[in-house]
């Protein structure tokens, strides 16, 4: 382990067991009533039945469709940043995976979907790698896309798109909410979305004596020998730093910017948040290559944030906007919380913080 790095402090999401009832707050969902037709992404999705064969193309689709309990009518999966949510191993594991990244149309039609669930525009959508909504619906097949990759958000102007619209939380609630619909398990969404709330409330309160005064860059991944891709100020990074009053440095529209370390520099962020993911498409996808980045990198190496070791691992997936962002949100908090930077004292001596955070060990950048 590398003691520099303030491990993430995810437990990962468990079933719910909080009712909206326990929360006092009562539902009695209407039963679905069939056809339903639902605006999704500027398209008009019907669904004559409940679906029984359900491809899900993004992880957090996945992982939705798992928490509403609705594991059985899952036909097949891809697009796999990390691995499932804490307590669903076995039941991903009956689950056929058609790709980690991104699947054939040809996969998709060969599991005999009666609904593709996607989470990104970029897989099925306008351009989609994988395939057009219009290629699946003139099969009698209807696609759900995530609310959260359309809504305020523009798929064509770059890569990872751009948002003109802040992301926050209401859009996966949407999603969350929407899907419980289509499956006619609304309770059953009602109680996922209170205790999102809920934990979120808990995470805010951990860390509210920080005031305003710190700042963060959140770092994806690089491309080899390329500038690193960091969180523009609007999408899931963005709603975790104002959840805990953190500045994000870098003020851009655009998802996930190239942005030079000389210019992250100079803005000497408070703290480092580095993606943790088990997919390898870039040479910077692993935590371990993006920390040798920074003990190492003439520039980097002399940031503050590096120095007094401010560097926090994140589960990759909670920095999209899924249902991990309230991970995301969680990890944080508790990390921002242990290394001392939420007290009175935040800003004390990094001797003082590494001792106090129990960052300073064998093995670690700062010996």
């Amino acid at each position: 382990m590398n003691s520099f790095l303030k491990r993430p402090l995810i437990a990962g999401l468990i079933t719910f067991s909080i009712g909206a009832a326990a929360l006092g707050h009562p539902v009695f969902a209407a039963e679905t009533t069939y056809p339903l037709t639902l605006e999704n992404c500027g398209r008009q999705i019907t669904f004559d039945k409940t679906p029984t064969r359900t491809v899900s193309i993004g992880q957090s689709s996945t992982e939705i469709l798992y928490l509403l309990g609705l594991a059985d009518k899952v036909a097949g999966t891809a697009l796999w940043v990390g691995p499932v949510l804490e307590g669903y191993e076995e039941v991903n594991a009956r689950v056929e995976r058609l790709a980690d990244n991104d699947p054939s149309f040809e996969s998709v039609l060969a599991k005999k979907p009666d609904m593709v669930a996607v989470q990104f525009q970029w897989q099925v959508g306008p351009e989609g790698v994988v395939a057009r909504p219009e290629q699946f619906e003139e099969l009698g097949i209807p696609v759900y896309t995530s609310p959260s990759d359309c809504t305020g958000k523009e798929n064509s102007a770059a890569s990872d798109g751009v948002r003109r619209q802040v992301f926050t939380m209401d859009l996966v609630y949407r999603e969350i909410r929407e899907l419980a619909q289509i499956y006619n398990v609304q309770d059953k969404g009602e109680k996922v979305v209170a205790e999102l709330k809920s934990r979120e409330e808990a995470a805010r309160a951990k860390v509210a004596s920080a005031g305003d005064k710190l700042s963060a860059v959140f770092w994806f991944s690089s491309a080899a020998d390329a500038d690193p891709y960091v969180a523009g100020r609007n999408g899931a990074p963005g709603y975790i730093m104002a959840a805990l009053g953190i500045e994000n440095i870098i003020d851009t529209e655009d998802e996930w910017p190239t942005v030079g370390w000389e210019t992250i520099a100079k803005a000497e962020p408070t703290m480092i948040v580095a993606g943790s993911m088990e997919r390898r498409r870039y040479p910077l996808d692993s935590l371990d290559a993006k920390l040798e980045f920074l003990k190492t990198d003439p520039v980097a190496s002399l940031m503050p944030a590096v120095a007094k070791r401010y560097v926090f691992a994140m589960d990759a997936q909670a920095m999209n906007p899924t249902i991990r962002t309230i991970e995301g949100v969680e990890a944080l908090a508790d990390a921002i919380a242990e290394a001392g930077l939420a007290s009175k004292a935040g800003l004390a001596s990094k001797a003082g913080l590494a001792s106090k955070a129990g960052l300073a060990s064998k093995g670690g950048l700062g010996k």
